[in-house]
């Protein structure tokens, strides 16, 4: 189940990401030389008529688009080739920009089309942010929260619904956070130090969240519209994408354990465990795993899209683009720093599997 979950989440989500780029550089007159999903030694291909070398490689760890120009699959420009018409260099700095963003957000776009099918087939969680649950002795019941208050906002950020209350406080356990609420007709704020948890699915994962004792018994689901539902759709994601971010930064602030990572093991993993459960909770995980992919990607890291963009950024400023010994400083130096980071978290994959 590991390797057929880890296949099906992987390769869809690489073609998708590698076929934004290819569009987007077919679109504005941007030859390809080679489409291959995984890196390395190539398995299977063919090449088709305008000359693009379609291939499946050795590697399923990603893939890659080499535009009609490039050195090799990083983009870099080779000295060696005459310019010709259809090259990636030759392309404008706005055409090269949406070029290589196009995969991100198409990785974007995956994850909200899936959960805007979700929102249109199942309708909106609808619950009052109303506390109809206190636990006993938890961070809530010590802090002198009481049944029926109803919860305004959370250090500043509104609450509309109480499933809101989750994402912000399950991130931040330990952590001390204002509560602003309504009890009868007084305005109250409370603050409340969030309890550190360590919770299990049913596989025997483990995660720390922050938990403050508090519960809501009231919910339906209201129907949406196709509108609607991608409109949540987009929140849903802006939602996923800060608790992404957020929990990046309490590993690298010393918040959270490093152990919190996780490499293609953990995702061949949870693919695999996803899987067993239904499509729906594949296709969930699938939608997490996408917007996971755009925002690695988006890092300001040399080799990937985001160290091109800021490449391109510095380009627009400076009025004319790096030189190319700096640019190969910089691709060497990304290439390193992202092999380093993917042979540590498989290291930290391989330290959390039982033998």
């Amino acid at each position: 189940m590991y390797i057929v979950g880890f296949l099906a989440m992987l390769g869809p989500l690489v073609v998708l990401h590698e076929l934004g780029h290819y569009l987007v550089g077919r679109w504005f007159g941007v030859g390809a030389e080679a489409f291959s999903v995984g890196f390395g030694k190539e398995l299977a291909g063919y090449t088709d008529s305008r000359g693009t070398r379609w291939k499946l490689s050795a590697l399923p760890f990603g893939g890659y688009v080499q535009f009609q120009g490039d050195m090799n699959p990083a983009s870099q420009p080779d000295p060696d080739k005459p310019g010709r018409a259809g090259d990636f260099q030759h392309a404008t700095l706005w055409q090269k920009t949406l070029i290589v963003a196009a995969g991100p957000i198409m990785n974007f776009l995956v994850a909200i089309a899936i959960l805007a099918s979700f929102n249109f087939a199942y309708g909106r969680s609808v619950t009052p942010p109303v506390v109809e649950v206190v636990v006993e002795e938890g961070a809530a019941a010590q802090a002198g929260i009481e049944v029926g208050d109803r919860i305004v906002s959370i250090d500043g950020a509104p609450v509309e619904d109480f499933s809101d209350v989750a994402g912000l406080v399950a991130p931040y356990p330990n952590e001390e956070i204002d509560i602003a609420l309504e009890r009868g007709s007084r305005q109250l704020s409370i603050p409340v130090t969030i309890a550190s948890m360590e919770e299990a699915d049913r596989f025997g994962n483990t995660f720390q969240v922050g938990r403050i004792g508090i519960g809501s018994q009231t919910r339906e689901f209201v129907p949406v519209g196709p509108v609607e539902s991608v409109g949540l759709a987009v929140r849903q994601t802006g939602q996923i994408l800060d608790m992404m971010v957020t929990g990046i930064w309490q590993i690298i602030s010393g918040r959270r354990s490093v152990e919190e990572l996780g490499g293609p093991i953990t995702i061949a993993k949870f693919s695999g465990e996803q899987l067993s459960l239904g499509w729906q909770s594949f296709a969930t995980f699938a939608a997490l795993i996408s917007i996971n992919l755009a925002f690695i990607n988006l890092l300001p890291i040399p080799a990937l899209d985001g160290g091109h963009l800021a490449f391109y950024a510095v380009e627009a400023v400076r009025r004319k683009p790096a030189s190319a010994r700096s640019q190969e400083l910089a691709f060497r130096t990304g290439m390193a720093i992202v092999l380093a980071l993917m042979l540590f978290v498989t290291v930290i994959d391989i330290a959390k599997l039982s033998f």
